[in-house]
């Protein structure tokens, strides 16, 4: 048995190459990834990609014939956002994930990966979070100012590849829960964002789909290019965080991909959703997304990277919904990471008058952040962070939050990786 860490893990000083990449970040560049003839580092949340450049982080394990790799991110965080609809909340949250993956005589490759959160012990209700919506605590009323709790199993997914010549792959991907072909990588495995504790306001129009109870996923690869399809089971998880809940696999998904250098990542996707919202059981959505994630090494674990997202909604009645966001984390130094997020979207569902359709507003938001790690051991950090975020909204909501209220969030986090 052989034990390593991640591209996180504490090392020597390492020399990089031409294009500022360590030698331990080449090592995992150089690792077989699973759905392809790929860099691992490429391999992000479901079946999404991100650029080669990348850090990878975790701890490997060579079981037998099995290369097993595992990392846990767990935060326990002070919430408070201000005006008359903020509130303030301790809570914990986070993702502790494993995956085990074998390549076959034949140069096919399965893989087997679960992921689990803490998040279900906040509540149904999940945590404050001033202009979030989308989903339901109680299965009556809509969730607003609050961002709902992810379900207990995130992700209990296989898949297997076949590879057609040196560049080129197809494979089957299967989960319960799973993700489909849609969007960017979701947020907590973004390496531009995945610092914060804090979800997007725009969740539900670029990456809401990362939970899916039921997907199926075929897809091909050539070298730099991935074209992808699934069906999945539309309806979003209720608040019954501890359950899984399967169903009929009726809606389509299809990704196009492609990394045309080893730091930029692009994606443009589409869906159509079959009655993803429990409060709207006849309302279907379209979406579609476009992304694009540039991730620049900068030495020995110091990285700058960046996503920019734009997603778009269409219900079956109701008006067209667009949001977009860019974000980025500067990793100066081993043990320092700074964050900030902007984000803008039209929003229907930020008032709730018995029933009554809410009107549509434009509205938008900004964080900054940062966060200090001490290093424990080879693969434990702790790590003390603050945020601080800017909301803006319509004079027309004035009423409702109060002039541009603010939030913020002081966390402490424990790291294995």
């Amino acid at each position: 048995m052989l034990i390593s860490g991640g591209a996180f893990a504490a090392a020597p000083a390492a020399s990089t190459d031409e294009d500022g990449a360590t030698a331990e970040q080449q090592h995992h560049m150089g690792m077989s990834a699973a759905l392809g003839a790929y860099p691992m580092t490429r391999e992000a949340s479901g079946t999404a990609w991100q650029p080669d450049s990348s850090v990878h982080g975790g701890v490997h394990i060579e079981a037998g014939e099995w290369m097993v790799m595992s990392h846990a991110r767990l935060n326990a965080v002070y919430d408070r956002q201000q005006g008359p609809r903020g509130d303030d909340k301790t809570f914990a949250a986070g993702m502790v994930m494993s995956e085990a993956t074998r390549v076959l005589a034949s140069e096919d490759v399965v893989r087997i990966r679960a992921m689990l959160s803490p998040d279900p012990l906040m509540g149904a209700s999940g945590y404050p979070l001033l202009l979030a919506t989308g989903e339901t605590a109680n299965g009556r009323d809509p969730l607003i100012d609050h961002q709902h709790p992810h379900n207990l199993v995130m992700e209990l997914s296989g898949s297997f590849s076949h590879p057609l010549g040196s560049e080129d792959n197809v494979y089957l991907y299967a989960g319960l829960p799973g993700e489909p072909a849609c969007g960017p990588p979701a947020f907590m495995h973004r390496l531009s964002i995945l610092d914060s504790p804090e979800a997007p306001i725009s969740h539900h129009w670029l990456d809401s789909t990362h939970i899916t109870n039921g997907v199926v996923t075929v897809g091909y690869v050539h070298s730099i290019f991935k074209l992808e399809a699934s069906r999945f089971h539309g309806r979003e998880p209720d608040q019954y965080r501890y359950r899984i809940e399967p169903g009929p696999l009726d809606s389509t998904a299809a990704r196009f991909s492609w990394n045309p250098a080893q730091t930029l990542a692009l994606q443009v996707s589409w869906a159509r959703q079959i009655s993803p919202e429990q409060l709207a059981p006849r309302e279907d959505e379209t979406r579609s997304s476009a992304s694009a994630i540039y991730t620049e090494p900068l030495g020995a674990n110091r990285y700058w990277s960046t996503t920019a997202a734009y997603g778009y909604r269409h219900g079956s009645s109701g008006p067209r919904l667009w949001a977009y966001l860019i974000e980025s984390a500067v990793k100066p130094t081993d043990l320092w990471t700074i964050f900030a997020r902007f984000e803008r979207e039209t929003n229907n569902e930020l008032t709730d008058f018995g029933g009554q359709p809410s009107p549509l507003y434009v509205v938008a938001k900004a964080s900054v952040g940062a966060i200090h790690d001490w290093r424990i051991s080879e693969h434990l950090q702790v790590g003390l962070g603050a945020l601080y975020a800017f909301n803006f909204l319509p004079s027309s909501l004035t009423p409702l939050y109060g002039h541009d209220p603010a939030g913020m969030m002081a966390f402490a986090r424990l790291k294995v990786e």
